[in-house]
């Protein structure tokens, strides 16, 4: 394809740059066999709807085999289905029927770490000569029989070591006990994980997303988990071996990126990935001691300092745009307005995402604009991160309110309640009591009622995604900002040869003036069509203007 000049630096164009992802959760997508738990041949069911809705590329959450300790990113058997999801017949049939209709599969891969009961962790832990011991970490106790002196606090709560009572020595865990860490310095890792990519890709699908892929250099002597020594030469075999010759799509889940990190990774002359998520605008919202459990409030203007850095210094490199995903709390209960605003905050939200370089990833729910939910009780949330930090902050003495505060601003719970596809029982999600519960105002949210209602949510998508196809300023425009110090505003213009796009942006619940001195014509806007760029903007209203040439 053509190459075009961005910001001094050549850059390929690629067909996914104006695609859009859309993430499954396949666990609360669709049911189609009345156990409660969403499956693949519902999946193939709702195909229809995701065509007519415009993306061209499915984000599939884990499916593999797995006992389901994280929801299955704990995976037991990279080349095999779970049951309660389908079989890999059905698997195969998805990634045809999605094909039919102009839809390609990306699968989550998990590489940092496997199920305690995958076969080649139950070797390894078999005993000390056994040719896959060194597939994981382990390490000898000290002479306190504790673990090694290098001993951070695992992403799930407790130690990230765990002593195996049979051989007697400590392997080593980022996240839970039951995901044991792979041993990437070891070239039969790399071989094994590259022989099942390839398998992945010989069955048609399009690519993968790699989940925490930053954690898989670490060195663990050396105190490094995220970005470490050796991440870089991985990847770049990873992409020799297996993404290039198959011209695989790949987005890495990269929580410790920086805009010169994810130029490293994602320059395409460098050979690595295609692209990843960065998570600035999430962590901004951590507090510094407790995380995402005491939140901060949103800041527009820190954000729109982390954006105008990203957008003019990712180079010839490529980012994904999000707002949400399965591990993160609903969008518009977060950047926008779950009360009175909830549609405009919605559009407005997803019209800035379209609007900036990189390619948008919807997660299931936020084109009707799903919000998070309370559920009463404890024992009602399914998350093991949010239930051990529950049992945790009890212990040490947290008060309930306080605890379920954070749970209810941003468990991870909040993102897996079942999509809403009607106000019949169950939301149309299954015929059977859901595995986790509905949020309550599904009867006023869900598919069935946006698609009557000509200017929904998902209409905005629609438009949206259909948009980005045919007016490349959006995919590839020079970004600059104005008002970078406004309270409420967030306006940036993006400019391509003789193009150019304006978008004003109201990201509070008050009026707001804005004056421009120019004119443009509304290509999309969420309060009707709006005749002049300056003027008083409603509380989150949204416009997207054509400056024209």
């Amino acid at each position: 394809m053509a190459n075009l000049i961005i910001f001094g630096e050549s850059m390929s164009q690629q067909w996914w740059h104006s695609a859009t992802v859309y993430q499954i959760y396949p666990r609360s997508f669709q049911d189609s066999n009345g156990d409660g738990m969403g499956d693949i041949p519902g999946i193939i069911s709702r195909l229809d709807y995701l065509c007519k809705l415009g993306i061209s590329i499915i984000w599939l959450c884990p499916v593999y085999a797995s006992p389901m300790a994280d929801n299955g990113y704990d995976i037991s058997d990279y080349c095999a289905i779970a049951p309660e999801f389908g079989s890999m017949e059905d698997m195969q049939a998805l990634i045809k029927a999605a094909k039919a209709r102009g839809i390609h599969i990306i699968m989550d891969l998990v590489l940092n770490h496997t199920s305690d009961q995958h076969e080649w962790f139950q070797q390894s832990r078999s005993s000390k000569q056994n040719p896959y011991r060194d597939f994981y970490i382990w390490r000898q106790p000290d002479e306190q029989g504790q673990p090694p002196q290098f001993n951070p606090t695992s992403y799930f709560g407790g130690s990230m070591w765990t002593l195996d009572e049979q051989t007697g020595e400590y392997y080593f865990h980022q996240f839970a006990s039951a995901q044991p860490d792979l041993n990437w310095r070891h070239p039969d890792v790399q071989q094994a994980m590259h022989k099942i990519i390839n398998w992945w890709l010989q069955q048609g699908i399009a690519g993968f997303r790699l989940d925490v892929v930053d954690l898989i250099g670490k060195d663990i002597d050396a105190g490094i988990l995220a970005n470490g020594p050796h991440l870089h030469k991985l990847l770049q075999n990873m992409n020799q071996q297996c993404f290039a010759p198959q011209q695989a799509i790949t987005v890495g889940e990269v929580w410790s990126a920086t805009p010169e990190t994810a130029k490293l990774m994602t320059r395409p002359e460098r050979g690595e990935l295609s692209m990843l998520f960065q998570f600035e605008h999430i962590l901004q919202l951590h507090h510094p001691e407790h995380g995402k459990w005491r939140a901060r409030p949103f800041n527009l203007i820190a954000f729109k300092q982390q954006l105008e850095r990203w957008q003019q210094q990712i180079g010839n490199g490529w980012i994904a745009q999000f707002w949400g995903n399965h591990d993160l709390p609903r969008a518009v209960s977060t950047f926008g307005h779950e009360g009175d605003y909830r549609e405009p905050s919605a559009k407005a939200l997803a019209m800035i995402q379209f609007a900036l370089k990189g390619t948008p990833y919807i997660y299931q729910g936020e084109e009707i604009g799903m919000t998070n939910v309370q559920f009463e009780h404890i024992d009602d949330y399914r998350d093991i991160e949010t239930l051990n930090h529950y049992h945790e902050k009890r212990s040490q003495g947290w008060a309930e309110e306080d605890i379920m505060t954070g749970i209810f601003r941003h468990g991870r719970d909040n993102a897996r309640t079942p999509m809403q596809w009607s106000a019949s029982a169950h939301a149309g999600f299954s015929k059977a009591e859901p595995w986790i519960g509905l949020n309550d105002n599904f009867q006023q949210i869900n598919v069935g009622q946006a698609l009557v209602e000509p200017d929904s949510i998902l209409y905005c998508y629609q438009q949206l995604i259909a948009l980005r196809k045919t007016w490349p300023v959006l995919v590839y425009g020079e970004f600059f900002m104005l008002l970078p110090d406004d309270p409420q505003l967030l306006v940036f213009k993006r400019h391509l040869a003789e193009e150019a796009a304006l978008v004003v942006v109201n990201l509070s619940a008050e009026p707001a003036a804005f004056s421009y001195n120019g004119h443009g014509e509304q290509v999309v806007g969420n309060y009707g069509n709006r005749q002049q760029i300056s003027g008083h903007y409603q509380p989150y209203e949204a416009v997207i203007f054509d400056l024209g040439d």
